[in-house]
């Protein structure tokens, strides 16, 4: 067990770039004028999709997920009166046309230099599986739930935390 304790701390230790998946090129990314169709098209084959100014600077601007979409395929019956602000976000409706109109605004990051047991208390504590990694509003990548299970569990079976390739 003291093993174990001891590659937990140094897991914990690693920087975000260490871990994070850096191909930028391959992460689910559009732009914040995208049409909801091409938003409903990327998302029938990912989860999640990173929302840009423009692909070229990719300055972060929201995120998109399953549960984003749900919200706006459900049918919306408002009744005649309405206390608060409804969501009337809708395909149904006309309401929801672009990614910006469905995307969160409010997204949680890390930076590259951030520690791995910091972008963890932000997972657990925003209940994410994902966090953007940003340098001066700039997506350069992202951080999983699942790579870093990956990474872990290679770490206990005596692989290293680190991989030797680029990318």
């Amino acid at each position: 067990m003291p093993k174990q304790n001891k590659l937990l701390k140094e897991f914990y230790e690693l920087k975000t770039s260490q871990l994070m998946d850096k191909r930028v090129w391959d992460l689910p990314i559009i732009e914040q004028n995208e049409d909801i169709y091409h938003v409903l098209s990327v998302l029938g084959a990912r989860n999640h999709i990173w929302v840009v100014k423009d692909k070229e600077k990719k300055e972060l601007v929201g995120v998109i997920t399953e549960h984003d979409v749900l919200s706006i395929l459900a049918p919306k019956d408002f009744p005649s009166y309405v206390f608060g602000m409804p969501d009337i976000r809708s395909i149904q409706h006309g309401t929801a046309k672009t990614a910006g109109d469905v995307m969160t605004d409010r997204i949680i990051t890390c930076e590259p230099d951030d520690k791995i047991i910091d972008a963890l208390m932000k997972m657990v504590k925003y209940k994410l599986r994902r966090l953007a990694v940003i340098e001066d509003k700039i997506l350069v990548g992202e951080l999983t739930l699942h790579q870093l299970i990956r990474k872990y569990y290679g770490a206990t079976q005596y692989h290293p935390i680190l991989e030797d390739e680029e990318g």
